[in-house]
């Protein structure tokens, strides 16, 4: 009987967390069978929690003994998760998660593997779903347990019988964690009684468990890369139409606030408040959760004609000058209004390759172009403008005419000399200096 094929692992450092429970010792087996055909450099890791007392000890004295004996080398960390919850607050579980993690990264990180490979499986699919399911959750929850940076799950094809036939089948010892009969908890209450009772309906529950979660991940990246390919990008910011059906527009306002705010703490409620902005008129806003970037005070979401866009307050922000020279070099020009962005552009290099984390326009420009005296500054009363192939005209009238509203127009510094503006960053440069066939210097503004 085989779990997996490790093919795939070919040639790679693996580390398998090792618990010693049935899953784990079947997955580090698997994979010991297997390391020498494929050139495999296998490891385990094992964590000691401090949750279960003497329990939790045997358990790491069993993966060491075991590993011992199969010739693998095992690194074991010891943290006392009861504690870290008396002096930080948080859940058991949740800590004890978050824990586990961190153990996984730093062997990443540490250049210790390649992979991590963790022992969940088609069950704990089903009990997820099931999980997720009943505490209320869409399509995107349903991405029930996933792969993703250097952390593997070899066995989520498998079903816990065929997991523990391998273990017979191979005459593996392993431990049992005395809790995972304890039904308090709800996972375990969802294994034992919830999921089998399923089965009894019918024999195949957890299968199709399973495949329900893969078929809603496939649907929920679907919908989210049509949602984001909604999204309207004017002058360094992200709106979403309001017109848009209901599904893609929550999934891109959710995008959006993850793009300008990221680490708030964003639910149902947050994303009703902004579907309310549908009915107002143009100019009200909603107050979203604060991100943990220290320095952001505040974000929101306004209406702004048909669409929403996101914005957010800086605190104790230090005095910009109104206005600072423009040298036509390389590097950041800082002044009330934001900032410029200059890369001269050598051999090579191209425009596409420089962007920002607003994902302003970025604008292709003849750097010998801009005559001297220019500075980087606020918009101003009386400034003009020829823009790129079109006439001339009022600042106003064309940051009107590109619909960018006057709260957004406040934060776009120009470039300008005296009333010509000859840039407006992250929308329009001047017809004067675009670059031409006899451009030597040509640069990026962002």
């Amino acid at each position: 009987m085989k779990l997996f094929d490790a093919k795939k692992y070919q040639n790679m450092r693996v580390c398998v967390a090792l618990s010693g429970g049935v899953d784990s010792v079947c997955l580090l087996h698997a994979f010991k069978e297997q390391a020498k055909s494929y050139n495999i450099s296998l490891s385990a890791l094992h964590i000691e929690h401090g949750i279960r007392g003497e329990e939790s000890v045997r358990d790491m004295e069993f993966c060491r003994t075991l590993c011992r004996e199969w010739g693998i080398p095992l690194t074991v960390e010891r943290v006392d998760v009861p504690n870290l919850v008396k002096e930080q607050g948080g859940n058991l579980e949740n800590v004890a998660r978050s824990v586990r993690h961190g153990a996984f990264h730093s062997i990443l990180e540490g250049g210790k593997a390649d992979l991590v490979a963790t022992a969940h499986h088609a069950d704990d699919v089903a009990e997820t779903v099931l999980f997720r399911l009943a505490r209320g959750t869409g399509l995107s929850g349903m991405k029930a347990i996933t792969e993703y940076g250097g952390l593997v799950r070899p066995l989520l094809t498998c079903t816990r019988a065929e997991i523990e036939a391998y273990a017979a089948e191979n005459h593996l010892s392993h431990v049992e964690d005395s809790t995972n009969g304890d039904e308090n908890y709800t996972r375990n209450y969802i294994r034992h009684t919830a999921l089998p009772a399923f089965e009894k309906i019918h024999g195949n529950a957890a299968k199709h468990l399973v495949e329900f979660a893969a078929l809603a991940a496939e649907e929920d990246d679907f919908l989210q890369t049509l949602a984001e390919s909604k999204i309207l990008r004017i002058a360094g910011e992200e709106r979403v139409p309001v017109d848009l059906p209901d599904v893609l527009f929550a999934r891109a306002c959710l995008y959006c606030m993850r793009q300008y705010a990221k680490g708030g703490g964003y639910s149902r409620a947050n994303l009703e408040e902004i579907e309310k902005l549908k009915t107002l008129q143009s100019g009200k806003r909603a107050a979203l959760p604060v991100s943990d970037v220290k320095d952001i005070a505040a974000v929101y979401a306004f209406r702004e004609g048909n669409d929403i866009v996101f914005d957010w307050e800086f605190k104790n922000e230090p005095p910009r000058p109104f206005e600072v020279p423009f040298t036509a070099q390389t590097g950041l020009y800082v002044c009330a209004a934001g900032i410029l962005g200059v890369q001269e552009l050598f051999s090579g290099m191209e425009a596409e390759d420089f962007g920002t984390a607003v994902r302003m326009k970025r604008l292709l420009v003849d750097l010998d172009a801009f005559p001297e005296g220019c500075v980087v500054r606020g918009r101003r009363e009386g400034d003009q403008i020829t823009p790129y192939h079109a006439p001339r005209k009022t600042l106003k009238k064309f940051l009107t005419d590109r619909k960018i509203s006057a709260r957004l127009s406040k934060k776009l510094p120009v470039i300008a000399k005296g009333n010509e503006v000859y840039a407006v960053v992250g929308v329009e440069i001047a017809d004067s200096v675009k670059v031409t066939k006899t451009t030597l210097r040509r640069g990026v503004l962002t």
